[in-house]
């Protein structure tokens, strides 16, 4: 039998009861004779609650310091889960991610791993144990304790099943697996049974919350099958996440939802692309991710250019725009607040013209006005009013996976 590594996330080992039910789905691995490896994190609203404390300190904590405090909470969890193999009969240990170690750069609070030592957990599992480690988080190489970023325990499990070389990754969470769309917005979603990769990326970047983004980046590279599935649910098949030879044919996986987002348009840009460089070089310097981008020209040769960024750098970037007015001979700075993008995720889409026009069909309908829109292989994604956007993802659900 091979190597299988689980993760659980906060809901799963929220108290003790559930504890126990995380128990089973580990024993009846290790019952079938496979080695099991158990990535875990904090219980329930642990983290959230040591944050909290951390603001009755300081609103601007000390980033080391931050990530000393919110790595605690999984320490709890694997102490406990430790505990509970051990009373069913079962051997365990835990480890923190500095005891492994896992290593990551210095980024505090967002940290990426670098490497992972698999020495003392290939010796646990050969001593006939199951290993149990806390995860989001590591250690720097300067001995600091780093946080991998919400999220960062489903970057862990795939790190250690890529590390292992194991037959699958097992994520569980409270849903049975990836859905059509959001089932709490949307009407008559669907579970997927399998979905590539880079279906799953563009999911996950879109505002799907099931998988962290960098995990399934990690599955890809090193073509390690991830599953998700239901803690709650004895007999959960789940979605499977996996190349997919079929990439010739359209196959829509779902429809994902962003929201707070802002369209900045900048208006009178020289017809430079030296200008261009220069406005996002100096967002990129100020660490602010730009998505969707258009552009268009007018009869003086001025360009007008807009990009969309998440609402939460709108204040960081309008200061770089605006220090920098002048210097990138911008005439006048729009904002358009109060946005979501919609996507809608599926392979082949590239490949058949009447996807978009589907799209903007359905938006036509419910008289949904689009602020941008954007295509890729895989992805068309389109800007709309906030408060339409869950109206949008339901018809375009209709118009493809009903």
């Amino acid at each position: 039998m091979g190597i299988i590594v689980q993760k659980f996330g906060g809901t799963s080992v929220a108290d003790t009861e559930k504890l126990f039910k995380v128990c089973k789905h580990i024993t009846k691995e290790f019952d079938k004779g496979n080695q099991v490896v158990v990535v875990v994190s904090a219980q329930g609203k642990t983290t959230d609650k040591l944050i909290s404390e951390e603001r009755e300190i300081t609103n601007i904590p000390d980033k080391r310091e931050h990530d000393v405090l919110v790595a605690t909470g999984e320490q709890i969890t694997i102490a406990k889960l430790a505990m509970c193999l051990k009373k069913l009969n079962y051997n365990a240990v835990s480890y923190m991610g500095w005891q492994v170690p896992i290593i990551t750069d210095s980024v505090h609070g967002n940290a990426r791993i670098k490497s992972i030592d698999n020495t003392k957990i290939l010796k646990d599992l050969n001593n006939n144990n199951i290993v149990i480690i806390a995860g989001f988080q590591g250690i720097d190489k300067n001995g600091n304790i780093t946080t991998l970023g919400r999220g960062g325990s489903d970057t862990t499990a795939v790190a250690l099943a890529a590390i292992l070389k194991a037959d699958r990754c097992d994520i569980f969470t409270d849903v049975d697996g990836v859905f059509s769309s959001d089932p709490r917005k949307v009407e008559n979603t669907i579970k997927i049974e399998s979905i590539t990769y880079d279906e799953m990326l563009e999911l996950a970047s879109s505002g799907a919350k099931v998988l962290h983004n960098r995990c399934v980046e990690i599955g890809k590279n090193f073509n390690i099958p991830i599953i998700v599935k239901s803690t709650f649910e004895d007999n959960s098949e789940g979605t499977i996440v996996k190349y997919r030879k079929d990439l010739e044919d359209l196959y829509i996986s779902g429809i994902a939802k962003q929201d707070d987002i802002v369209r900045i348009t900048l208006n009178g840009l020289e017809n430079n692309i030296e200008k261009v460089y220069q406005l996002f070089n100096l967002l990129a310097k100020s660490d602010i991710s730009i998505d969707m981008i258009t552009k268009s020209l007018d009869c003086k040769n001025l360009r007008d250019l807009s990009f969309s960024i998440s609402s939460e750098n709108l204040n960081k970037t309008m200061n770089v725009l605006n220090e920098n007015k002048k210097i990138l001979g911008i005439k006048n700075i729009n904002c358009s607040e109060n946005l979501s993008k919609v996507s809608l995720i599926g392979v082949g889409i590239a490949n058949i013209p009447t996807v978009a026009t589907k799209v903007i069909e359905a938006l036509y309908e419910n008289n949904i006005n689009m602020h941008m829109i954007s295509t890729s292989e895989i992805k068309i994604s389109i800007l709309v009013d906030k408060n339409k956007s869950d109206i949008a993802m339901n018809a375009i659900h209709k118009k493809f996976i009903n």
